[in-house]
């Protein structure tokens, strides 16, 4: 049996098809397309990069011609605000490309379920792995609570885990992306 499409997957995938020959004509791909309602407004958010990142220029010059384009097209029959603009640093990984490149990465994530091995809902890690239904995340040590100077070992020594392989099933996943240190 097929499976339904929704309606915000087939706009996003339709829109990203417009604008992947339309991004490349201007030196810069598409990262992801994402089209959501906030209150009571739609957006239709092109995310587009490039190997040194994009600047205003890029985003400008894709912007005014998918524009155009798009109201050719009339993909999306709703009033709708285009934004056109660069992923940013701390950028989210929702597709598979996405994952592939951030193999060895420090990502954090928000869980809709707590982790079963530490009852949290947030965690940061080493991107080890993915698959179709699950990511597998090194997270930092748990630390061992410090005990002073017992039998020997200092207090570093006494706070030293051991890192925590998890694999999280892809769709208790609510949000999975690169850290940002600040």
């Amino acid at each position: 049996m097929a499976k339904k499409v929704s309606t915000r997957a087939r706009i996003e995938a339709d829109a990203e098809k417009i604008a992947a020959p339309i991004a490349e004509k201007h030196g810069v791909y598409i990262y992801d397309v994402d089209y959501v309602k906030e209150g009571p407004e739609y957006y239709l958010n092109i995310y587009i990069d490039k190997e040194e990142g994009v600047g205003i220029l890029d985003c400008e010059a894709v912007s005014r011609e998918l524009s155009d384009r798009l109201d050719e097209v009339d993909l999306i029959q709703d009033a709708y605000t285009l934004v056109v603009s660069s992923p940013g640093l701390g950028r989210t990984l929702t597709k598979d490309r996405h994952l592939a490149n951030s193999i060895g990465e420090k990502v954090e994530g928000k869980l809709f379920k707590a982790l079963s091995k530490t009852g949290a809902k947030e965690f940061e890690g080493i991107l080890l792995s993915w698959d179709a239904d699950t990511v597998t995340i090194e997270m930092e040590p748990v630390p061992v609570k410090a005990r002073g100077k017992k039998k020997g070992k200092t207090e570093q020594e006494a706070q030293a885990g051991e890192p925590v392989v998890i694999t999280v099933p892809r769709k208790d996943i609510a949000v999975l992306r690169l850290y940002l240190d600040i």
